[in-house]
């Protein structure tokens, strides 16, 4: 009997190759299907329905088409063949599409073959064709196609055809190919394993399905596969979003139901008054959005569990005062709060914003203040001696450090409140090496300065209570960004350098940003930010062609001997040593330097409000987001900002369309809607910095968002009635596997 668990070789037939990789390795290892079950959950990506002629976009050579069309004429012609030195036959025929016209040609060696070849082909006969787009004399051509002919019941096939009419219904399955496996190969074995299996489980319980009108699995399958019509294809696929959208958020739920029912010391502000001191103590008043989320904070943080949340705000919106009030609040507690960040340089600008923001209060204990300790991976042995003794024995209340603190010699007195900023960075055994460190599970709040779509956060922070901070605090001022497109407008790099000196001349001060630290060489634990605008069904398109990449180094010695000649400029990026790393950010902060050129190690956190301009080189390797970050840097002082996006990419390519998009707003939501929907929200979310690969499946959280809701509902239903889904053990299993997997792993990672 063949089941969903049964090999994928039970259904595929034996391999006609003999040398190499054969046709059924290509689908196990290049799809990643193993079962029959994996081949029949690899659905079409998209359809050609065969009753009309298919309209053609845009052709390009070697671009493989699966199409229906009409012959519009054929003809037999006579040549004479180079190497036998005899009469040969080519049939020659025009394709009609809803679109360009296509050539084929079909050869033979005798004139009863062209014949029966013209026959077959004759004008007004419709079929499906499949084969590449070429090019000859200034025509298009479909070469080596293979068709199967409508209206041919009574003809006798062809031997060496690929596909049958049986094969093909309303609408004809294209599915995510691999190299080497032809789409019709996957079409007749999953064919042919729809009509062996005779059982297909269906996880999601039938009262759900009935009250959100979501097909049975059996149904969907057979609608996915092969379609009668459009609304076979829209409710198969809506089976599978819901279904992927339930388990998901049964996966969340259980989750959130797991860390409130762990138990943690609430952390009410004690008797303490070291937050009322801090409040009392600032020159400004805070927005109503940080007003707002602090108390939801402060509602968490006084729960006997521990809290969960996820800080999400604007560039300079405050997330940082936040997070400080609530590391306060814990201290009052007496307990103690831990600031993770991913890099040095952020580390170091939050001891110092935060030690500044304190004043008297970072004193100690003894002046009613409490004690802000840093720990780097750069410190010495000698340099870690007191912090490390401090916080082991409980008499500093704050450290801010990077992944220095997750190593095992840092002890903690009593450790109350982990806060992870730019949070994607950081994988889930990394987070959870510091909350282990703490005596009861601590509170934790999580902080992330890229926007994130309320879906998006629903659906992969779906274990985090959410906090968002829209409205940015007073001073801000507008900034103005523009792109400088050197495809077109080369010239226009020197008008770049000379509104930079103009800034300067004004008193101010400016960044300068490249992707790279000399030569083709990354920043130190940075993924290359960029882009793939390949097709995501074409694996093995190549890459677009990259032009050699403006580096820190270079450009710094080009404008100090050139466009900024006379300038205090200074380098900065990741493989410098710590000491003067921090001190070319002391100096840029003091106004001793006019321009910093840098890597994006000052994309979050770095604070001078002095700071005016910012010069974006080989923009169009940066994502949106990340652009929207290095953009904040400016106008933080309430100066009128300038971004310059400095770009080689093409009008109309996906790169320019980006920073069309950057340049058109400074909504951060807004940007991140445009990010999801080029990106998908596996890289939107930190999976990988390039690419269209998704752990999603069939979802998109911006199109299925009501379906994402549906499922939500459905699954806290679920789990208020039955916890352990003890009466749905297919469902159960499902949500088990997943929770036990890679995929559990990204969505706490991301």
């Amino acid at each position: 009997m063949i089941d969903l668990d049964s090999p994928v070789e039970t259904v595929l037939g034996e391999p006609k190759e003999k040398k190499g990789r054969t046709r059924n390795e290509r689908i196990v290892e290049g799809l990643g299907i193993e079962t029959v079950g994996d081949l029949l959950h690899h659905f079409p990506r998209r359809y050609v329905e065969t009753g009309q002629l298919t309209a053609l976009d845009e052709l390009e050579k070697g671009q493989f088409l699966t199409l229906v069309g009409e012959i519009a004429s054929s003809r037999v012609n006579t040549y004479m063949d180079r190497r036998t030195r005899r009469t040969a036959y080519r049939l020659d025929a025009v394709l009609r599409t809803d679109g360009p016209s296509l050539r084929m040609s079909f050869f033979a060696k005798n004139k009863g073959v062209a014949d029966w070849q013209a026959g077959r082909l004759r004008p007004g006969r419709r079929g499906l064709f499949l084969g590449q787009a070429d090019t000859f004399r200034g025509e298009w051509q479909l070469t080596n196609p293979q068709m199967v002919l409508f209206g041919a019941d009574d003809e006798v096939p062809d031997p060496d055809a690929q596909l049958s009419l049986e094969s093909i219904g309303a609408f004809y399955p294209i599915y995510p190919l691999t190299r080497g496996v032809e789409s019709w190969d996957l079409q007749r074995a999953i064919s042919f394993a729809r009509q062996v299996v005779e059982e297909v489980p269906d996880t999601i319980p039938e009262a759900v399905r009935a009250e959100h009108r979501v097909l049975p699995a059996r149904d969907a399958l057979d609608r996915i596969h092969q379609p009668d019509s459009w609304g076979d294809i829209t409710s198969a696929q809506r089976r599978y979003r819901f279904e992927e959208a339930l388990v998901t958020q049964l996966v969340l739920g259980r989750r959130r139901r797991a860390v409130r029912a762990m138990g943690a010391r609430p952390r009410d502000g004690g008797q303490g008054d070291l937050l009322a001191s801090f409040d009392a103590s600032l020159p400004f008043t805070l927005t109503r959005g940080q007003e707002e989320v602090g108390a939801q904070v402060e509602h968490d943080l006084a729960q006997p569990h521990p809290m969960n949340r996820l800080l999400q705000g604007e560039v300079g919106s405050g997330k940082t005062l936040v997070a400080l009030r609530a590391m306060l609040r814990v201290v009052d507690s007496g307990g103690q709060a831990a600031l993770l960040a991913p890099t040095e340089v952020l580390a170091q600008q939050h001891h110092r914003s935060i030690t500044a923001m304190l004043g008297d209060l970072a004193g100690g204990a003894l002046m009613g203040g409490t004690t802000v300790e840093l720990l780097t991976g750069s410190m010495t042995k000698a340099q870690r001696t007191e912090p490390l003794s401090r916080l082991a024995v409980g008499e500093a209340g704050i450290v801010i450090g990077t992944h220095a603190l997750l190593e095992e010699q840092v002890q903690f007195f009593d450790l109350g409140l982990v806060v992870v900023d730019e949070q994607h960075r950081f994988g889930v055994e990394q987070r959870a090496a510091l909350t282990d460190k703490a005596g009861t599970p601590p509170h934790v709040l999580v902080m992330t300065a890229t926007p994130i779509p309320r879906t998006v956060a629903m659906t992969v922070f779906g274990d985090l209570e959410v906090s968002t901070l829209s409205e940015l605090p007073a001073g801000r001022a507008p900034i103005q960004t523009n792109v400088v497109p050197l495809a077109e407008q080369p010239q226009w790099i020197s008008r770049v350098w000379q509104r930079v000196r103009e800034e300067v001349e004004k008193g101010h001060q400016a960044y300068v940003v490249c992707p790279r630290i000399t030569g083709d060489e990354l920043e130190q634990g940075e993924a290359d930010p960029a882009y793939d605008d390949a097709d995501e069904d074409a694996p093995s398109a190549p890459a677009p062609t990259v032009h050699g990449l403006t580096a820190v180094t270079d450009l710094a010695e080009e404008l100090t001997g050139g466009a900024l000649a006379g300038l205090p400029i200074g380098v900065l990026h990741g493989k410098l040593p710590p000491e003067e790393k921090d001190r070319t950010m002391r100096a840029f902060a003091a106004g001793e330097l006019d321009v910093l050129v840098s890597t994006t190690v000052i994309e979050v956190g770095v604070d001078v409000a002095n700071a005016t301009t910012m010069v974006l080189m080989d923009a169009e390797r940066f994502g949106i987001s990340q652009l929207h970050q290095l953009r904040g840097r400016v106008g933080r002082g309430g100066l009128p900002g300038l971004c310059l996006l400095v770009s080689r990419a093409d009008v109309g390519t996906p790169a320019r369309d980006r920073l069309d998009a950057v340049a058109g707003t400074t909504d951060g939501f807004e940007l991140s809607r445009v990010d999801l929907e080029q990106r998908r929200e596996g890289d939107v979310l930190g999976r990988s910095q390039s690419g269209f690969r998704s752990t999603l499946q069939n979802l998109r959280v911006l199109r299925d968002e009501k379906t994402i809701l549906e499922a939500r509902g459905a699954a806290e239903a679920l789990l208020d009635d039955d916890p352990d889904l003890a009466a749905h053990p297919l469902l159960r299993d499902v949500v088990t596997q997943m929770e036990d997997s890679a995929h559990a792993d990204f969505i706490e990672k991301s």
